[in-house]
């Protein structure tokens, strides 16, 4: 029996999540969701943010999501920035509720990459000032 589990990638702009989500899911064995998909026009690849429909954006991630979970995907990748806790929390309900195991996984940008959705320097420096890190340690083993 295989433990059903949901990777949760998170970082700033360009740190890599994306691409950290292609190499760990095997390159798309596995499915992998991101609020960029919203925006990313699926025939020729551009990317056209709108503030308006980001709720949408988030909206569809986690629907879809679900509908992955519904179907018993052993392993599903999202990938957005979770600067904040709260923001993994509809995933984190959707685990409890299909029995998945939680992982969260925070990406650095150690390797220098680059942010190509054109977000300002302005605008991820003040991601980077409210991005919330909970490490819990382990319950001990009875």
């Amino acid at each position: 029996m295989f433990v059903k589990s949901i990777i949760l990638i998170r970082g700033l702009p360009g740190s890599g999540k994306s691409s950290l989500a292609r190499v760990i899911s095997g390159n798309g064995n596995y499915p992998i969701y991101s609020v960029d998909d919203f925006f990313t026009d699926k025939e020729s690849g551009s990317y056209n943010f709108d503030h308006k429909q980001n709720h949408l954006a988030y909206s569809a991630c986690v629907e879809n999501t679900r509908k992955s979970m519904e179907a018993r995907c052993e392993k599903i990748f999202v990938d957005n920035t979770f600067t904040m806790d709260w923001e993994m929390e509809p995933y984190e309900k959707l685990a409890k509720e299909f029995d998945y195991r939680v992982y969260v996984v925070t990406v650095e940008n150690r390797h220098g990459g680059t942010n190509i959705h054109g977000i300002s320097e302005e605008m991820v420096e003040r991601m980077a000032s409210k991005y919330e890190v909970k490490l819990i340690p382990p319950k001990k083993k009875s």
